[in-house]
This record gives C-alpha cells, sequence and structure tokens, in this order.
C-alpha cells in the first residue's frame, strides 16, 4: 500500500512539506537523527578495534580492516537497489526493517569467536544498513520545503557524526572491562532502543507515490543519473572525501598506540571526541550555504581538510588532534553540502540519485579504508597522510569541474 493519506498529509503542512518550527519538522528531526546514530555506531564500532584485531588474529593492519570495509562494500553495493525498493514498499517501512535488523546483527557479534565468522556478519550488517542512508536522503527531499531540507539534512548528517563518535569512544571504554563481543552486542541494544524511537517518531510520507519494483526502471534511472556530469562530480566527490576520511580514522590508532605515544586502547579512542566539531559543523552548514553559496562553502570545506591533514604530520600531540579535529570539520561540512546538493541536480528518481552518491561514498571508504593500512605498513603515517591529501586535491579538481557546469535548481 502508498504512504499517502490525505488526512496525514493535512496534519503536517496544508502543502504536504514539512517547514522549519513544525511539530513535524521537529518529529522528524529527532527520528531521521537516531536514524543516522544507530547507521554509525553500528557500522564503526569497530574502528578503534582493529589495532585489537590484528594481536587477537594475527593478522597484518589492512587485513584487520576488512571487516570495516566488508560492511561498507555491501552497504554501497545494497544502496544500488535499496532506493527502488523503497519506492515499492515506502521509505519509511524500509528505514525501519533495516535499522532492527542491524541492531540485531550487532546483537549477534555476542557469539562471534573466529574471524570468518566476523566477516560474514559484518557483511550482512552492510547489507541491512543499506536501507538506511540513501533512503533517509530521499525522504528529506521529498518531504522537506526548500528552505527546510538544508539544515534538515545538516541535522541528520549530525546523528551520522553522533553516532560514529559513540560507537568508536563507547566500544574501545567497553573493552576496557568486558570482551569486544559483549561490548558489541551492547551497541546493538542501544540500537535497538533507537530504532524504536524512530518507528514511533517518523512522519508518515506524504509527498511518496508508490512504484512497482522493476529492474528495468532501476537500470534506466541509474543510467540517466552516470549520464549528468554534475552528479559524476558529486559522486567523485563523496568517494574521495570519504576515502580520505576513513583511511585517517583507520590508520591513526595505529600510529597513537605505537612509539613515542604508547597511548592506550581507550586513551587513542578518545581522539573520536573530535566528532563532536563535526555534528556541529554538519549542523551549521546548512545555513551558511544560504549565506555564502555552495561554491564558496564546498571550496573552504576542502580547503579545512587539507589543512587539517597536513598538521596531523606534527610530532605533538595536541597538533595531531587539533588536525584531526580541524579536519573532521572539513569532511562533514562537505559532505553535508555535496549529499543536499544532489538532490538539486537530480530532476527525477532522487532515491536513485542518492544511492548512487552514497555507493560512491562507501565505496571510498572501502577501498581507501584497506589501501591506506599498505601505506601505513610500508611508509608509516607519512604515506597514509600523503595519500589522503592526494585524494583532497583531487576532489579540488573535481569541485573545479562542477563549478563550471549550469547552476540546477
Amino acid at each position: 500500500m502508498s504512504e499517502v493519506s490525505t488526512s496525514t498529509k493535512c496534519n503536517w503542512e496544508p502543502d504536504g512539506q514539512i517547514r522549519i518550527g513544525t511539530r513535524a519538522y521537529r518529529r522528524a528531526n529527532l527520528a531521521l537523527f537516531c536514524a543516522g546514530f544507530v547507521t554509525f555506531i553500528t557500522l564503526y564500532d569497530l574502528q578503534p578495534l582493529l589495532p585489537l584485531f590484528a594481536r587477537e588474529f594475527n593478522i597484518s593492519p589492512a587485513a584487520a580492516s576488512l571487516p570495516l570495509s566488508f560492511s561498507t562494500v555491501a552497504l554501497a553495493l545494497g544502496m544500488l537497489i535499496a532506493g527502488t525498493i523503497s519506492e515499492t514498499l515506502g521509505r519509511r517501512a524500509v528505514m525501519t526493517t533495516a535499522l532492527f535488523l542491524t541492531s540485531i546483527l550487532a546483537l549477534l557479534t555476542l557469539f562471534s569467536h573466529s574471524f570468518e565468522y566476523l566477516l560474514a556478519l559484518r557483511l550482512a550488517q552492510g547489507i541491512a544498513l543499506a536501507g538506511v542512508p540513501s533512503v533517509a536522503m530521499a525522504y528529506l527531499g521529498e518531504e522537506m520545503d526548500a528552505g527546510s531540507i538544508g539544515p534538515a539534512m545538516g541535522l541528520y548528517i549530525s546523528g551520522n557524526a553522533l553516532g560514529g563518535m559513540s560507537g568508536r569512544i563507547g566500544s574501545a571504554l567497553l573493552c576496557e572491562y568486558v570482551p569486544w563481543q559483549t561490548a558489541i552486542a551492547l551497541v546493538g541494544v542501544i540500537s535497538l532502543i533507537l530504532s524504536l524511537v524512530f518507528l514511533k517518531c517518523l512522519p508518515p510520507s506524504t509527498n511518496f507515490r508508490q512504484r512497482r519494483f522493476r529492474i528495468g526502471y532501476l537500470v534506466t534511472s541509474l543510467y540517466q543519473h552516470l549520464r549528468e556530469p554534475g552528479l559524476l562530480c558529486l559522486y567523485g566527490l563523496a568517494f574521495l572525501t570519504m576515502g580520505g576520511f576513513v583511511s585517517l580514522y583507520n590508520y591513526i590508532g595505529f600510529r597513537l598506540l605505537a612509539a613515542p605515544y604508547g597511548m592506550s586502547q581507550f586513551q587513542v579512542s578518545l581522539i573520536f571526541l573530535v566528532y563532536l566539531l563535526g555534528s556541529f559543523s554538519s549542523g551549521m552548514v546548512g545555513s551558511l550555504i544560504h549565506r555564502f553559496g555552495r561554491p564558496f562553502m564546498i571550496r573552504l570545506a576542502l580547503t579545512v581538510m587539507l589543512a587539517g591533514t597536513l598538521l596531523t604530520l606534527a610530532g605533538s600531540i595536541v597538533t595531531i588532534v587539533a588536525g584531526v579535529g580541524i579536519f573532521t570539520c572539513g569532511f562533514f561540512s562537505a559532505h553535508a553540502i555535496a549529499s543536499s546538493w544532489v538532490g538539486r541536480r537530480a530532476r527525477t528518481a532522487k532515491a536513485q540519485a542518492s544511492s548512487l552518491y552514497l555507493f560512491c561514498y562507501y565505496l571510498g571508504s572501502s577501498i581507501s579504508g584497506t589501501a591506506g593500512g599498505l601505506f601505513w605498513m610500508h611508509y608509516g603515517w607519512n604515506g597514509v597522510a600523503a595519500m589522503i591529501s592526494l585524494l583532497i586535491i583531487a576532489a579540488f579538481g573535481v569541485a573545479l569541474l562542477l563549478l563550471r557546469l549550469p547552476v540546477m535548481e
């Protein structure tokens, strides 16, 4: 059945769109904040544990990154069809199912005692998570009016940032007292509770139009998006910036655990507190776009990312942490700008356009996140920072191409 309901439509806004300041806006933001939080807490709770996996399973840093890469590549592939499935089953139903499934899979980590089992579980979790990010972006694009979508997208990404930070710090802290399997299972409990909040708070779709699931429609819509130069540039930005972001966070822990720093697992995880800065920057970027425009803001965000990367080359722990914080602000700002830009460039099949954006986003995470391990093994942190810098410089080039294209608003 379609999610559209005339009575529901009248309850939210006369024209069926949600505006800033309304009760529906607050409920939608709370629900999607929870969705973003659950997505990232379950996706990245393993990231600070990569050095632990390297020791426990006697594997290389690059191999230790595979549980995270398996999740992100499965997520990337799954999102190519998740948007189309949501066109048939409804945005709300697909997101709800995805959130509950990923929470249950996190609970099943309690029984994970081999690296192979862990990889299989994380692969399944990535597939389950595919039902959230692109569908959430499509929901926002359909339900929010033009003046509300930027701030709402920023708040949704703030949930991503806070969830990612909580997963990374929480799992490392819990591992000081319990086995890592128990720590991840406890994350699953938190995720289940937040999934219930999402189910209760998300307003029904009022601008959703149900379609039959047709492979031909999926292929055609994806092909159309891949022919649009502006969308291709945005997909390139997603791949490059996310690749740099995950590489930094995957291997900064290895650096700080080693000499001369010799920090503990929990001490290293505290660097993820800078995610609060990312949450703040993504929440603010919507208003800054209105003031300064997207062209200026995307260039500023990439400049901030590059400056943060270069600061991490310093020997002082204070400067390293400052560099990670600056980089994080730049990344979340760039992501908020680019992801909201997709909805502006895509004229039809917005869910598929968002799916392609996030496919490239998580593909960059999977490829660069593992490749960074090879740079770490052969060249240390200087090699990882050089790889990240090259990715950002390439992103600058893509952004310049994007800004030369005709504006589509």
